[in-house]
């Protein structure tokens, strides 16, 4: 039996392989779609497991200009990856985030859940891309 995580990987890539005629900025619909499972750092990691080998991935797009960001869909802003000292990260990090974005909170302080409607995503020239964006530009 496959995970729903199986299962959304395999739609993504079955999606990446079609052609696209969606033009960017995207609809907060869509968005909203991609935020609708809480972000956490475990999601984080299977999202990175998902689209690894793609430029879904920081190490598949950094050389295209893509930067590590998040965005809120409850507020429409936008914020690059940082770790929790606030020094940009090439990676995404929970620690960085807003701390009104932040749900939940391990012993030590470091975030562990973002509030419903954040997605991890990337920014290039001033426009956020969703991981499954990101891979079809790479």
């Amino acid at each position: 039996m496959r995970t729903w995580l199986q299962v959304r990987c395999q739609f993504r890539i079955m999606k990446q392989n079609r052609p696209q005629n969606r033009t960017r900025p995207q609809s907060e619909g869509a968005l909203a779609k991609d935020a609708a499972t809480r972000l956490s750092s475990n999601r984080l990691e299977a999202e990175n497991r998902c689209f690894q080998g793609t430029g879904g991935v920081s190490e598949g797009n950094s050389g295209l200009g893509f930067i590590p960001a998040f965005h809120d869909c409850r507020s429409g802003r936008n914020v690059i990856s940082r770790y929790a000292d606030g020094t940009p990260s090439p990676v995404h990090m929970m620690d960085g985030l807003p701390a009104e974005w932040i749900d939940e909170y391990d012993e030590s302080g470091h975030a562990l859940a973002a509030r419903e409607g954040v997605i991890a995503g990337f920014l290039r020239n001033g426009l956020f891309y969703t991981r499954e964006e990101a891979a079809r530009a790479a």
